[in-house]
Formats: C-alpha cells, structure tokens, sequence
C-alpha cells in the first residue's frame, strides 16, 4: 500500500491516482499557479544574491592571475 501525498496548499492526503496529484483540487492547483505568477515562490540562486555576485567579480582579478600564473 502506497503513502498518500499531502496537497502542498491545504494539506489533505492525495492519493496518487487522483486527477490533480499533487494538489487535492484544481482549487489548490489554481491557487499554486497564482502564488508562482505573483512571485511569492521564488528560486534562490548564489549568482543573482547581491552579496554573492560582489563577491565573485572582487575575486574574478585573483582568479585570472593566479590563471597567468602572476601571484
């Protein structure tokens, strides 16, 4: 017997052959799809993070020499 999913929106079990897995209902679906457009969810990434992207060109100049072989 298979473990049901829980519906990333309500929270109520999905079982795995229902139409809308992984959400209970195209409400919940409906609702997701708003929460990405409006851009509540959001993908992190190191090289768009300000702090990080200022870290990497201050380091760029380092990385060239020690590339030419320049210490």
């Amino acid at each position: 017997m298979t473990k049901p999913l829980h519906c990333p929106i309500c929270k109520k079990p999905v079982p795995l052959d229902h139409p809308e897995v992984p959400f209970c209902s195209e409400r919940c679906r409906t609702i997701d799809l708003g929460k990405w457009a409006s851009g509540d969810y959001k993908i992190a990434s190191a090289i768009f993070d300000p702090e990080i992207l200022d870290e990497v060109e201050q380091a760029q100049p380092d990385v060239e020499r020690r590339r030419e072989g320049k210490h």
